[in-house]
This record gives structure tokens, C-alpha cells and sequence, in this order.
């Protein structure tokens, strides 16, 4: 389903369904970009396939990611260490580097699965500082998809802790299916697995830059 004309100036564009999705999405240089979704859905393996290396300024794109933060931890830690033990570490790790990305003025692309919106706030105050904008990616997938993506990564989380994702990350895209972006938000776009598939790259001004280039991680 499409509730905006691709073409349209309008805060929400909603990729879903049968008409073929945009190759790229565009955001302008020193925009913040949230990508949003179940855990297990896709979201880190779509951020590290379509993020740009540089910006329109020349500048590399940054990238924040918690499950990178959890790799770099893991690599230092015992294999069999129980990941709530060290959660605190990793969710410090990553919102370190957040706050890194944000002061050095970067193009940032974040990921986070939109269950409370404090990252979101975060990144639309930062954004107002900046003179520049915020835009929200949803990546909306069937539940079993993204179980199935957990599964399939070795990482689960608890099906209380999903169910709670799935009623904060519906209440989100219900909004932005009927036209309401999240406060703070200049855009958001709505894929599914397909839209996210087609998309061949996130430009943030002037030209792509190769995907996995400076700012990775």
C-alpha cells in the first residue's frame, strides 16, 4: 500500500506493496538518518548494504550501530559469557559512539528498533542545532520474518521483550501509515522486505559514494 505519490513533497512516502520502489533515497549533507524495525528484521544488513562512504560534503557517513557495538565487546569476551551479563556494556558502547557521530557534525545513519523514542529525540534536537533534518526509516516485516532473522543470526530475545517491540514499532508505522511523521522528523519512509531489497542506496547530497567505505562500523 502507497499512501503518498512518490513524487509528492510529503513527510511520508510508504514503499510497500506491488509498484516498484525508488533505486535510491536522498537526504541532504549533515542529515540524521534512523532506521527502525523488529529485531531481526534487517536492519543492520540494510544500513551496511545502501549507507554511502561520504557525504555530499565529502565527509564519511557514520554509521551507529548497537550490534557493532556488541561484536567489538564479544571479540574481548568469553564465548559462553551470558549477554545480559555485559547489555549494560553494549548500550553504553553505542550510545558513546552516538554521541561522538553527533558532535563531529558527520552525516550519521542510526540504527534502533524505535521501542521508546529517546534516540529519536535525541537525534531531532541535534538535527535542530544543526540547521539540518532528521528522517526516520521504518523497515516493517511480517513477525516471522524477523523471528526467523534472530534465529538465523545466533541472537534472540525474549518473547516478552518482542512483544513489546512489535506493540511500540506497530504503534510507529500506524502512524506513519496515516500520514504522521514522528515528532522531530522531517520524512519518514515505510519499506517491506521487497522496497528494502530494491533500494540500491541512501544519498546524503551530491552523488553515491560506494557502500562500506570510511565511517563503517
Amino acid at each position: 500500500m502507497r499512501t503518498q505519490d512518490d513524487g509528492a513533497a510529503a513527510p511520508v512516502r510508504d514503499l510497500r506493496g506491488p509498484l516498484p520502489a525508488p533505486p535510491l533515497l536522498r537526504y541532504g549533507p549533515g542529515d540524521l538518518l534512523v532506521v527502525s524495525g523488529l529485531p531481526g528484521s534487517g536492519k543492520s544488513t540494510l544500513i551496511r548494504r545502501v549507507a554511502p562512504g561520504l557525504d555530499g560534503r565529502g565527509r564519511p557517513v557514520v554509521r551507529v550501530d548497537s550490534q557493532d557495538a556488541r561484536a567489538r565487546l564479544e571479540r574481548r569476551l568469553p564465548a559462553r559469557l551470558p549477554y545480559g551479563l555485559y547489555r549494560p556494556f553494549v548500550r553504553l558502547a553505542h550510545h558513546l559512539r552516538l554521541r561522538a557521530a553527533l558532535r563531529s557534525g558527520a552525516s550519521v545513519i542510526v540504527h534502533d528498533c524505535g521501542r521508546t523514542g529517546r534516540v529519536r529525540r535525541r537525534l531531532a534536537r541535534e538535527a535542530r542545532r544543526r540547521g539540518t533534518r532528521l528522517h526516520v526509516l521504518l523497515l516493517v516485516v511480517p513477525p516471522e520474518t524477523a523471528l526467523a532473522g534472530q534465529r538465523a543470526r545466533g541472537r534472540t530475545v525474549s518473547a516478552g521483550a518482542f512483544a513489546r517491540h512489535r506493540r511500540a514499532f506497530g504503534r510507529l508505522v500506524s502512524e506513519a501509515a496515516a500520514g504522521r511523521a514522528p515528532a522531530g522528523a522531517a520524512s519518514v519512509v515505510l519499506l517491506d522486505r521487497a522496497a528494502a531489497d530494491a533500494l540500491g542506496a541512501v544519498v546524503l547530497g551530491g552523488a553515491p559514494a560506494p557502500a562500506g567505505r570510511p565511517g563503517g562500523g
